[in-house]
């Protein structure tokens, strides 16, 4: 749904902090890499970083990793190869019926999305239906079909964070070094876990070099 950076409004994190703004495709052909090329210009070519992508954001970190070679990549409910597709995504694909389904029912069917995301009445839901409400239906539908069609990347995740029972995306836990309980929605829900672990991942790669 091109979730902005609402998303990470709870995560405390330690450091100097960015986020990368999705850009308009240039065209509903526009293909991943090229997007990816785009989106990693405000990245410093020769800054060391770590770039953590949530979701789709993930396949894109690992895309604008394989264009910043000091960077690290952590994926949080994502997916780290085309494989980890569920089956009915995979249907989707080969019948092509994604061009067919306007990403912007999801507005007409709020506690649908709900259940898929896990998502708690409240803060949560309140936040999930915003994003919904925002959600540019162009954008998704070009996401949609490039995450289907996605060839997959060389570039290899550092640390993947995923929930246990995650209903969008199910296969990631089991290839993830962090489970944490909940579903595709913990970056709101653990965000006190994810924080930790981020700031964890980063004060031990500062200092690696030291002990060395």
């Amino acid at each position: 749904m091109g979730a902005d950076e609402r998303v990470f409004q709870f995560l405390r994190l330690q450091g100097e902090v960015h986020v990368l703004h999705w850009l308009p495709p240039q065209s509903c052909a526009e293909l991943l890499p090229h997007y990816a090329a785009r989106l990693a210009v405000v990245v410093p070519v020769a800054q060391a970083c770590w770039l953590v992508g949530i979701s789709f954001g993930g396949v894109l970190a690992l895309e604008v990793g394989k264009l910043r070679p000091l960077a690290q990549v952590v994926l949080i409910s994502s997916l780290a190869r085309p494989n980890e597709l569920p089956s009915a995504a995979r249907l989707v694909r080969a019948t092509g019926l994604h061009r067919l389904l306007a990403p912007q029912l999801l507005r007409l069917m709020p506690r649908v999305a709900q259940w898929f995301f896990s998502v708690k009445n409240g803060t949560e839901y309140e936040l999930l239906h915003g994003i919904i409400r925002d959600t540019d239906s162009a954008f998704a539908q070009w996401a949609i079909g490039q995450l289907l069609h996605w060839k997959g990347s060389t570039n290899a995740p550092t640390a993947r964070i995923h929930g246990t029972h995650d209903r969008l995306l199910p296969a990631g836990a089991r290839h993830s070094e962090y489970q944490l309980p909940g579903g595709h929605f913990i970056i709101v829900s653990r965000a006190a876990e994810i924080s930790q672990i981020l700031n964890h991942l980063t004060a031990d790669a500062a200092a690696a070099p030291q002990a060395a």
